[in-house]
């Protein structure tokens, strides 16, 4: 029997390491353990502190909730990115406001998306609402967008993607770490120009921005390492499901261990602490196998196994030199095609809640990892014999 979250969240709290970097699958519960993790170290909730001073900040799904879209219905005109107000998006988008950040956050979105697509955040102003009574719309509650540049005639009210908007959301998040660690920083409290963030103690980001190609996500992780490395009195944890993500993190950062965050088939959790980045510690693609083959052999298998598969043939594919990893499959390929893309489609993948799989599903999941070691040449372990 493993822990639970929050026996972990309390290990991660203990630790006495300046950043503690943790990997796991998509499913095995790191959004659960962030959110734990934040219950454990401020339990009053956002309301307490806005009044004591914001203990931790975090970045995980949930905080792209705190944005979502009116897309004006009737007009369809006047598409907009709302945020949340809530005690501490409160306090967050004033800072932004004070510090005249915007300039960073829109420079940041169009060096990982395009330089054609511009965000603008608005200014206060004031309607009337539906009992003709005015009502203030906060600076910096609403986001636009536009395309512009070159000879193009200037799109106003766009509606961007999804991807693009996780982007955004995680340019705000990484924005306003920057500016925060600066003024902590400051050694004299009296010279900093907010008291907000005086009590930080806790930064922890889960999975940022996963639709990022791998040079832009390396990228990403470099700098986010810089603020690490910059950063007085703060403790990171940081949780990923990306082997490329982890790696650059633990080289840049120096680190001398990671962890990998399991989830058993009691429903707790173990975290392994592991030496050496993934390709040192946990061979990546023998870790599929192993994680893949464990949930067979314990008939534990969910519709997340399916991307794993998938990432397994993948990793095969490449390292073979097989331009589609759908080569690899057996003899009736687009069958198999098919059934892999129907399972790992991203509707089936939410982070909490998982379906499980059918009998068939499970038995195709079982085939085709059979197939895979079978006939690339997959170490085995050999049997005992009796001559």
């Amino acid at each position: 029997m493993g822990e639970s979250l929050t026996q972990i969240s309390e290990t991660l709290r203990d630790a006495d390491k300046k950043a503690q970097l943790i990997y796991a699958f998509n499913g095995t519960g790191k959004t659960r353990l962030s959110r734990e993790f934040r219950l454990l170290v401020a339990p009053k909730g956002e309301e307490v502190e806005e009044e004591t001073g914001i203990k931790i900040l975090y970045y995980n799904a949930f905080t792209e909730d705190l944005f979502y879209w009116d897309n004006d219905l009737d007009a369809d005109v006047n598409r907009k990115l709302l945020i949340r107000p809530n005690g501490f998006t409160n306090m967050v988008l004033e800072f932004l406001k004070d510090q005249g950040l915007d300039g960073n956050i829109i420079s940041n979105f169009q060096h990982f998306t395009s330089d054609k697509v511009t965000p603008r955040f608005n200014e206060e102003y004031t309607i009337k609402d539906e009992n003709n009574n005015d009502k203030v719309i906060k600076a910096y509650s609403e986001i636009t967008f536009s395309i512009e540049g070159g000879n193009q005639e200037r799109i106003p009210n766009i509606k961007i993607s999804k991807a693009e908007e996780s982007n955004l959301i995680w340019c705000v998040f990484y924005s306003l770490l920057e500016q925060v660690v600066e003024q902590l920083n400051i050694p004299e409290p009296e010279n900093r120009s907010t008291d907000k963030f005086n009590d930080l103690k806790y930064v922890f980001i889960d999975d940022p921005v996963s639709s990022l190609d791998d040079n832009h996500l390396i990228e990403l992780a470099v700098n986010l390492a810089l603020i690490i490395k910059k950063s007085t009195g703060l403790k990171f944890i940081i949780s990923t499901h990306s082997p490329l993500f982890y790696n650059v993190l633990y080289n840049e950062l120096s680190l001398k261990s990671g962890y990998i965050l399991n989830k058993l088939n009691d429903g707790t959790f173990e975290l392994i602490e592991k030496k050496g980045d993934s390709n040192k510690s946990f061979s990546y693609h023998l870790f599929l196998k192993q994680t893949i083959q464990e949930a067979i052999d314990n008939n534990a298998m969910q519709k997340y196994h399916f991307t794993l598969l998938r990432n397994l043939y993948e990793k095969t594919a490449n390292f073979l030199g097989y331009p589609r990893w759908s080569e690899l499959l057996p003899d009736d390929k687009q069958t198999y095609y098919n059934r892999v893309i129907q399972f790992t489609s991203h509707s089936t993948l939410s982070n909490e809640v998982v379906a499980e799989p059918t009998e068939p599903e499970k038995q195709t999941v079982a085939f085709l990892l059979k197939h895979l070691t079978d006939n690339y040449n997959y170490w085995k372990e050999a049997q005992n014999v009796t001559v």
